[in-house]
């Protein structure tokens, strides 16, 4: 399967010229790459402009969803939506879509960490769902959102689902860029699975975003990496068999002891 992911410099709380953005560089990507997935990344839509969401966020996945499925179809491609502010009643969640090249809706998450360096959780509600994978293409995919990377449970519960793939959306700071691209690798080597990122850049109040999107195979080796100033497109061709030989070269899965842990 092969991805394109965007990564982008999101124009902080306009939700209409970010996604006359994202349109255009589908349009291109398209044409240019000719992906069967494409990746946009964290709160995409409107940046963190925290205080203005209850005015900028979605309401219940609209009109984002309905942009998403349109281009997915138009297209013919598989989108991994980063991921939106979403209202639902009262609360704000941070939430990804993903849409199948038909434009169905596969898989939806609201992320479960919420970054409290950033004040995430005095305007967001933390998702209460666990994660799942999903099937795009006939390959095993799970998805975490930024602050999750932290949390290697939240993978490895992936990976023993049977994921194959790990995509990473972020709004992720220079400031822990190290821990970025670190614990991108170590999640990638750790649960022998492809890791791919898609990750912001430019600056919002003093917060600079790190770039660096990543695609990296089982064995830890990056294939793919952007750069941390420009917003530029990352393409990569995954062979999925690699992930069942790295498994089985070094069989960590079989070799846990979960009892004694």
């Amino acid at each position: 399967m092969k991805f394109s992911v965007f990564q982008m410099e999101v124009i902080p709380g306009n939700p209409k010229q970010n996604k006359d953005k994202v349109e255009k560089w589908v349009r291109e990507v398209i044409q240019n790459e000719r992906p069967d997935t494409i990746i946009l990344p964290e709160m995409w839509t409107t940046s963190y402009t925290l205080p203005k969401l209850n005015v900028l966020a979605d309401d219940m996945g609209e009109p984002t969803k309905s942009f998403l499925s349109k281009l997915a179809s138009e297209y013919h491609v598989n989108i991994i939506g980063g991921s939106v502010a979403n209202k639902e009643g009262d609360k704000i969640y941070n939430t990804s879509f993903v849409f199948n090249s038909h434009g169905e809706l596969v898989y939806e998450y609201s992320k479960i960490h919420l970054v409290p360096m950033l004040d995430e959780p005095l305007f967001l509600t933390g998702g209460t769902k666990k994660v799942e994978t999903f099937m795009l293409d006939g390959i095993k995919i799970g998805l975490i959102i930024c602050y999750d990377l932290r949390f290697p449970e939240l993978a490895r519960s992936l990976a023993l689902a049977g994921a194959e793939v790990l995509i990473v959306v972020a709004e992720w700071p220079t400031a822990r860029k190290q821990h970025w691209t670190s614990l991108q690798i170590a999640r990638a080597i750790e649960n022998q699975m492809y890791v791919i990122s898609s990750n912001n850049i430019g600056s919002l109040d003093g917060v600079d975003y790190a770039g660096t999107s990543m695609i990296i195979d089982p064995w830890g080796e990056v294939l793919c990496q952007g750069s941390d100033t420009n917003e530029e497109t990352i393409t990569g061709v995954l062979d999925v068999a690699r992930v069942s030989e790295v498994r089985k070269n070094v069989p960590i899965f079989e070799s846990r002891v979960p009892n004694l842990y």
